[in-house]
């Protein structure tokens, strides 16, 4: 079962992956100073599957790819919040980290977490059930395949219907 680690709204990308190491093409060391300023405690705490769960407008601040990137190699399985900066839930998505919308208000640090993403639901202490927002089947199929360019590189060309 995955725990929950909670935080607030307006969590910028600096708080996920401050500038000083977004030079860096080794994820490891990324994730090892992901949330660093705004949870030192975070790369202690964090075990792989966890659930990153915010409030309003996760991943605001800027359009690096390095935010999401620090998170997934940190261990994290999903990032819930109630919204995201649009280019941070993208970028979410094309490497692979799922991102899901729903009501996190009553989410606690510490919870146990299970997420059906075919079902969009959260399953909190085994017992509450939050819907999230459904994921486009295309997205889907992105997140299945690990990210885009694992995604393109298994589809190749392909046509939306």
């Amino acid at each position: 079962m995955s725990k929950a680690l909670v935080y607030g709204d307006n969590i910028n990308t600096d708080l996920v992956i401050a500038g000083k190491y977004t030079k860096t093409l080794n994820f490891e060391e990324l994730a090892a100073h992901c949330m660093e300023d705004l949870d030192p405690q975070f790369s202690c705490r964090v075990k792989p599957g966890d659930v990153l769960v915010a409030g309003r407008n996760f991943g605001c601040g800027s359009s690096r790819e390095q935010a999401p990137l620090a998170i997934k190699y940190a261990g994290i399985s999903a990032v819930l919040a109630q919204s995201f900066a649009r280019i941070f839930y993208r970028n979410a998505i094309n490497v692979g980290v799922p991102a899901l919308i729903c009501n996190t208000s009553s989410i606690q640090d510490g919870d146990e977490i299970e997420v059906d993403m075919t079902q969009g639901i959260v399953t909190v202490n085994k017992t509450r059930k939050i819907k999230c927002q459904s994921l486009s089947p295309i997205m889907q199929s992105i997140l299945s395949a690990g990210g885009l360019v694992p995604f393109l590189k298994e589809k190749g060309d392909f046509v939306l219907d």
